[in-house]
């Protein structure tokens, strides 16, 4: 009995003994900018920096508030930002802009971003084609999301600039009340954990969503090769019985030109083993998985640390 007690605190001993051995990683802190209050990336920033902090304890993501995507590439270029949040639209355009030139690199994957339009539920307006003659808040100036607004307007056959009277946001966060109260007669926004759509929701009288309609889809396509189809799935707001076809792309964490390969590295894997929790925290959360980048955008715009650990746990061959 004695012998079997004494293996036992020696082998308690042995596995203290062990850990202690394992070196306790440095203090690290990165900068993620994020866009205008009341939008998507801000919430989702929030629950990334909390996700990958309970992983990685002595790991800090510190969030900027920013404009929004234009604004946080600018950032980046300048080295203002170690990363950004960058809408799929935007972020599409910057890296086939640089060419082979290194610079901007794809870090991590946020979501896609599907699209729609929302309305009152008691509004009269029903699909894109009621949309014309009327005053829509379109999202924010520097918003990927806005760029991809106009996109599917054109690709409906309406002209965003003289069709509709287009309203352009200070705050993303500033769209809800504005169709609520009457002053805009719909909004635009993406994506499942968008703010907006959840108060919009949630607000009397409920709310009414719509994607364009199927015979635009090959048009608005067309006009923008970061988008695809994407569906809704039914449920993912209150009062939406039916699922939603429509059109998106995905968004991106980008690093800054010369970010340290250790700093990502260590990001991406923290970023993978918190996925769980992050989808407890943000609604699409779990799209942030490392494995989705591969079908998600092209292998030479991603960060060298990036795909390196996407070799390491079998997505990309070696």
């Amino acid at each position: 009995m004695a012998r079997r007690l004494t293996l036992a605190v020696l082998s308690v001993l042995a596995l203290l003994s062990a850990a202690q051995a394992q070196p306790t990683p440095p203090a690290l802190q990165v900068v993620l900018g994020t866009a205008t209050p009341g939008g998507g990336f801000p919430a989702y920033g929030e629950a990334l920096a909390k996700a990958v902090h309970e992983v990685d304890p002595a790991l800090t993501v510190e969030l900027r508030t920013t404009k929004g995507s234009t604004e946080n590439l600018i950032l980046l270029r300048e080295g203002k930002l170690d990363l950004a949040l960058v809408q799929g639209e935007y972020a599409f355009d910057a890296l086939a802009a640089q060419g082979d030139t290194p610079g901007l690199t794809v870090v991590a994957p946020v979501d896609t971003t599907p699209g729609m339009f929302v309305v009152p539920a008691a509004s009269s307006i029903h699909a894109v084609s009621d949309l014309r003659g009327k005053a829509i808040a379109l999202g924010t100036r520097s918003s990927g999301l806005t760029v991809m607004g106009r996109t599917v307007l054109k690709g409906s056959g309406i002209d965003p600039e003289h069709d509709i009277t287009p309203i352009l946001l200070d705050r993303a966060g500033d769209g809800p009340t504005l169709v609520i109260d009457g002053k805009a007669a719909a909004l635009w926004g993406g994506s499942v954990g968008w703010p907006g759509f959840k108060t919009m929701a949630e607000a009397p009288g409920g709310a009414r969503f719509f994607g364009p309609a199927p015979e635009a889809v090959e048009a608005i396509l067309a006009l923008r090769p970061s988008l695809r189809r994407l569906t809704i799935p039914a449920k993912s707001f209150k009062g939406q019985d039916a699922a939603i076809d429509t059109v998106g792309s995905w968004s991106f964490t980008m690093g800054k030109p010369g970010l340290d390969p250790a700093v990502v590295s260590r990001l991406v894997r923290a970023i993978d083993q918190g996925k769980a929790r992050l989808a407890q925290l943000y609604a699409q959360g779990g799209e942030s998985d490392p494995r989705n980048l591969p079908g998600a955008t092209k292998a030479k715009w991603l960060h060298p640390a990036t795909i390196d650990y996407l070799k390491e746990i079998g997505a990309l061959p070696r």
